[in-house]
């Protein structure tokens, strides 16, 4: 059904395993940012409510006052949230980088072997394709020939004008099949340069 085998090749395995590793890779350290960006949010939680105490004034004039007494250590709080929010943004954004950076010449190096085999795989099944079909028109050249080259030609040469007209049909079919590799095999080396 299939042209092509459907078979798993080293090449193609080896790049989904590098594939995988820099996908998990990737997932751990984004995983290790969030995670640390809920434990900074709970921290603050946990910051915040415990310096909240119930403000029990008499007069408006305390109730002012007590306030903004709470502003300035919530302000310095709010800062400190603030830069360590910097903090963990910058160190998951280096972290991500360097696990690209350790990733991204294995995966190049086996999405290149993938792309060879495919293109030397993809060229010889086509090499097969055009011996086998020439073989066929060779042997369909001429029905009056037998296997071993002994031929019963007709008396009055109809046979031959037959003969040169599948053999220039043979020779089409060659060039097209031909044209057909060398186009494959142009194709393989743009693949190759990008």
């Amino acid at each position: 059904m299939y042209p092509f085998p459907q078979s798993v090749t080293p090449a193609v395995r080896t790049h989904l395993d590098a594939q995988t590793a820099f996908v998990n890779d990737m997932s751990k350290s984004l995983f290790r940012s969030f995670q640390q960006m809920c434990e900074l949010n709970i921290q603050l939680a946990e910051t915040t409510l415990a310096s909240q105490h119930v403000l029990n004034v008499d007069r408006q004039s305390e109730l002012l006052g007590a306030a903004s007494a709470r502003a300035q250590p919530a302000t310095e709080k709010l800062r400190a949230y603030q830069q360590h929010v910097s903090r963990l943004a910058t160190d998951a954004q280096v972290e991500l980088a360097r696990v690209a950076e350790q990733h991204v010449q294995a995966t190049t190096r086996t999405a290149r072997a993938v792309v060879d085999e495919v293109a030397r795989t993809s060229a010889e099944e086509t090499e097969r394709g055009i011996r086998s079909q020439q073989e066929a028109l060779r042997t369909m050249t001429d029905p009056f020939t037998r296997a071993d080259g002994a031929g019963n030609a007709r008396a009055d040469g109809a046979a031959q004008p037959a003969q040169q007209t599948s053999q220039q049909a043979a020779q089409q079919a060659a060039q097209q099949a031909t044209q057909a590799l060398q186009a494959g095999q142009q194709g393989r080396q743009a693949l190759a340069t990008h």
